[in-house]
């Protein structure tokens, strides 16, 4: 009997940034999920990239890809300012929905797209693509299965440079910054890690001339005793790696969306609390962040959340209040309690 094979996920993406060229180009090998519309308010933008990227539908406008009876959900990449108000729109179209971090410039806002979402039937996300990776799955069993015993402290770091001025994360109307952006992935990295939201959190940052952070660091206290700290920075050099103590042992790794496929991907472990406890190379498969993070959504919706390695809903509205939080430390250059 020949095994019944479910049709692709069929996606369109809204806009036409870089982020959706890397996001087409990483799933097209899938055999799960297919991208197949693009939308721009430009229809000539549009029509540019399906002609670049091998998309095969392009519309004029956001509204247009909503009305496509023949997508089934939508990939969206926009500014952060425009998250919620298209992932919103997206659900009461019917349209599943995997949104890029970071999920809401609020938290008023990410629970409004959750119960868009559950009031439409529909399924929403943030996109993390480093924990779609067996990186980060290994990472978590490792932590979860107590190999380096009680976590006491996170240092979790991303930052690279932003050479234009122009560039749409130094905006302050489209809720930009350093945290907004580097951020969201050492504080999504921490509360995986954590399995809970900080009670307080204290930052400091430096600015850009447009008003946004371009430098943060953090310091995350959690009820259980973790001790986090987290930096991000849109003026540094390139670096994105975290390093994880516990009561018996120690993990140093990156958590990169996309490693070098050319290569295992790599976490140091040290078990044991002396300094003559060997390090332990652990080496785990190598795949594009954006074709598992496809694939995990593609199952999540056919088969039931078990099968997302992303970020449940719970944890993306943790992330958020965490981020606001955050980013208000700073600017009142006081700690301020995580609010629930």
């Amino acid at each position: 009997m020949q095994e019944l094979v479910p049709p692709r996920l069929r996606i369109g993406i809204l806009g036409t940034a870089n982020i959706s060229r890397s996001f087409v180009a990483g799933v097209a090998p899938s055999k799960t999920v297919d991208v197949t519309a693009i939308a721009s308010r430009d229809l000539a933008k549009a029509t540019r990239f399906a002609t670049d990227t091998g998309v095969r539908r392009s519309y004029g406008s956001y509204e247009e890809l909503l009305a496509d009876p023949a997508i089934d959900a939508i990939y969206n990449p926009l500014p952060n300012s425009l998250h919620a108000q298209w992932s919103i729109r997206a659900s009461e179209a019917g349209k599943h929905v995997l949104c890029e971090k970071p999920l809401a410039a609020t938290v008023i806002e990410a629970r409004a797209m959750f119960a868009a979402a559950r009031l439409h039937g529909v399924t929403l996300v943030e996109g993390y693509p480093y924990r779609a990776q067996p990186h980060a799955i290994k990472l978590k069993e490792l932590i979860d299965s107590g190999a380096i015993g009680h976590l006491l402290s996170i240092q979790a770091a991303f930052g690279f440079t932003v050479p234009r001025m122009e560039d749409i994360r130094f905006d302050p109307r489209l809720a930009g910054g350093a945290l907004m952006d580097a951020g969201t992935y050492p504080v999504s990295l921490v509360r995986l890690l954590a399995r809970q939201r900080p009670a307080r959190v204290y930052a400091v940052a430096r600015w850009h001339a447009t008003g946004v952070d371009q430098t943060l660091t953090a310091s995350l206290e959690h009820s259980s005793g973790l001790l986090a700290q987290i930096s991000c920075s849109l003026a540094s050099g390139l670096h994105r790696q975290a390093l994880i103590s516990g009561t018996h042992g120690v993990i140093q790794t990156t958590f990169l969306n996309s490693p070098p496929l050319d290569r295992p991907a790599l976490l140091t472990l040290k078990q044991g609390a002396s300094w003559e406890a060997p390090y332990e190379t652990i080496e785990v498969p190598a795949v594009n962040g954006f074709l598992a993070e496809a694939e995990s959504f593609e199952r999540l919706i056919r088969l039931g959340p078990d099968q997302w390695t992303g970020a449940t809903p719970e944890e993306s509205v943790d992330i958020t209040l965490t981020l606001e939080a955050i980013l208000h430390s700073a600017r009142t250059q006081n700690p301020v309690e995580v609010a629930n």
